[in-house]
């Protein structure tokens, strides 16, 4: 009898443990997964900004042979799975894939409700809100970035410019990076975690076995001697 209930409380302790070391490495994996998803979204908005900025005096002089020799070297980088910039109409201008060029966009696409679910286009989006996921055409997965490009003073009061000073959005920055590097991380963090669980699990595991062993047979003898 007094077996059975070491056995027993050796197994409801361990099962305790289990759970507690379970759920603290599944929770604590989430954490850091939403943590390293935000981080590569700020990432990307980052690329676009620093793009839209390095193509802002072709812009401003109208230099389409440069700013599409530009978009076509950004896409050609590793990683990324497209770039394009079309005007607020939809219509665009210049893309990595230059058959999509004169054509419109969708503008219930995921990428484009966020600005156009009203009547009346957002013209400001929050950092997160600027990033969509999606799987393409190959099956790959992609997080893409739409970044407004905003009507500056010097934009409205270029020559070669017919933008008035009111309009606030010119056209519009959509780069896709492609998440196989991001999806390897992650795996290679889940494995990790798992592999450290399992430790975890089983010094826990010995551990309770050795104190209870350690404890119980003084109880044993107590009970036997009274």
């Amino acid at each position: 009898m007094f077996k059975s209930f070491a056995a027993r409380t050796t197994a409801t302790m361990a099962l305790i443990v289990a759970g507690i070391i379970v759920v603290g490495t599944v929770l604590f994996y989430s954490v850091i997964k939403t943590d390293v998803i935000n981080e590569t979204i700020h990432y990307a908005t980052r690329l676009a900004d620093t793009i839209i900025k390095s193509t802002r005096y072709a812009m401003l002089t109208s230099d389409r042979v440069t700013l599409g020799n530009m978009i076509d070297n950004i896409g050609e980088q590793e990683g990324v799975e497209h770039v394009q910039i079309f005007n607020k109409k939809g219509l665009i201008a210049f893309s990595s894939q230059h058959g999509e060029i004169n054509r419109f966009v969708d503008k219930k696409a995921a990428g484009c409700i966020g600005c156009h679910a009203g009547p009346i286009a957002a013209t400001m989006m929050g950092r997160m809100e600027q990033a969509r996921r999606y799987v393409n055409g190959q099956g790959k997965n992609v997080l893409a970035i739409t970044a407004p490009i905003y009507n500056e003073p010097d934009c409205s009061s270029a020559l070669c410019h017919v933008h008035p000073a009111e309009q606030k959005v010119l056209g519009t920055l959509d780069i896709g990076l492609f998440e196989e590097p991001l999806q390897k991380g992650l795996v290679v963090m889940r494995r990790r975690l798992t592999a450290f669980c399992i430790i975890l699990l089983v010094v826990a595991c010995a551990a309770i076995f050795i104190v209870l062993k350690t404890l119980l047979p003084d109880r044993s003898r107590d009970s036997q001697s009274s």
